[in-house]
């Protein structure tokens, strides 16, 4: 089983940027994918982006496309969410999310996860 930490969530006003975490552990980091997920009140988890076990094949929601940056380092068992030019629209509890069955690829599907974090709240003000 993965266990799974998130942290850089904050309040940050539009246009700022923020960077967040997740640390792996249980399972060897490099062998699975892995993803972002946002929930705001009221409405669905959603995708945000994904990446494959080797960090070489990227996916993002089209609402982020262009201002976010996943990222990995297998070395700190480490995945990254760069987040740029926000917007109050952005606001939500960020998930970090790990492949079931130790799948290498990304997906946009949250039943395709089996591990979650916590979330870390991020808090976009205009």
């Amino acid at each position: 089983q993965v266990q799974l930490e998130e942290s850089g969530g904050g309040l940050v006003q539009a246009g700022g940027s923020l960077r967040l975490s997740c640390v792996a552990s249980g399972r060897t980091f490099s062998a699975y994918a892995m993803g972002w997920f946002r929930q705001a009140p009221g409405k669905e988890r959603e995708f945000v982006a994904a990446i494959n076990w080797s960090g070489t094949s990227t996916d993002y929601a089209d609402s982020v496309k262009g201002r976010f940056t996943i990222s990995r380092d297998n070395a700190k068992n480490t995945m990254y969410l760069q987040m740029n030019s926000l917007k109050p629209g952005d606001t939500a509890v960020y998930y970090c999310g790990a492949r079931r069955n130790l799948g290498r690829y990304g997906s946009r599907m949250s039943n395709d996860f089996g591990s979650w974090g916590q979330g870390t709240q991020v808090t976009v003000s205009s």
